[in-house]
């Protein structure tokens, strides 16, 4: 079911989104080629604390980090661990901020040092293709034509789209009614409304899209081992169009 928002929740909502977006901004500050993820896990998860927050996906169907960790050919859902990254590596950092028992969730792509030019415009299409995306979550419309336009400008583009995981709602829980695919029909799908609360999440890749699980039962990997990157906002529907929560 669907859950719409008063007020008071999106603006609980938004001091989340808040928080998530400053951890965002220190990561930025910190990435380089010798820092480990479990290194980011700690900066991030003690921002959250510190802002009064709790991370979203410790405890989370057993899940033990603060973030998710997807270098290169990771999709999603990896363990951050004790590998340096390396110069030239991509890597998604996935973080959710649980403030006064909501939620905000966001996931974006980060070069190590200098990447190459494939890597360059891979990241620049798929953040251009979540805005797209978020500019079609508008009361009235449907999440086919957010999906739409996120998958016909990656075939324009000649990349490989991600179906196999979405965006979701977001709320009291990190991952809520409605799904929310990267792919789809215009006018098809659950119409939006306001107070609705979506993360936009798409993934790219540069080769095949068929993945794989790890033994691990969380890390998903490109089967090919092409390279994936992904960008995620959390978005409100508002009277006044959408509003990014996770974006300061």
């Amino acid at each position: 079911m669907t859950i719409i928002k008063s007020e008071r929740e999106l603006d609980l909502m938004r001091k989340a989104g808040k928080i998530v977006a400053e951890c965002h901004q220190l990561v930025r500050e910190i990435i380089r080629p010798g820092i480990t993820t479990l290194e980011i896990d700690a900066v991030v998860e003690k921002t959250i604390r510190e802002k009064g927050a709790i991370p979203s996906f410790i405890n989370h169907h057993d899940f033990s980090y603060s973030i998710c960790s997807a270098p290169n050919d990771v999709i999603c859902h990896g363990f951050p661990d004790n590998q340096p990254l390396k110069e030239g590596d991509v890597i998604t950092i996935d973080i959710g901020a649980c403030y006064q028992g909501y939620h905000g969730d966001s996931g974006w792509t980060y070069a190590v040092g200098t990447v190459s030019e494939d890597i360059q415009m891979i990241m620049e299409h798929c953040e251009r293709s979540l805005y797209l995306g978020i500019q079609e979550a508008v009361a009235g419309q449907r999440i086919g034509d957010i999906g739409y336009v996120i998958d016909h400008y990656a075939r324009e583009h000649h990349y490989g789209n991600v179906y196999d995981f979405t965006g979701h709602g977001v709320g009291r829980e990190i991952w809520e009614e409605p799904t929310v695919p990267h792919y789809g029909i215009r006018n098809k799908g659950a119409r939006l409304k306001k107070g609705m609360v979506i993360a936009i999440e798409p993934m790219f890749t540069l080769g095949k899209t068929a993945n794989y699980t790890e033994d691990d039962g969380w890390t998903v990997r490109t089967v090919d081992h092409s390279i994936c990157v992904q960008y995620e906002h959390t978005v409100a529907i508002t009277e006044n169009g959408p509003e990014i929560l996770t974006k300061l």
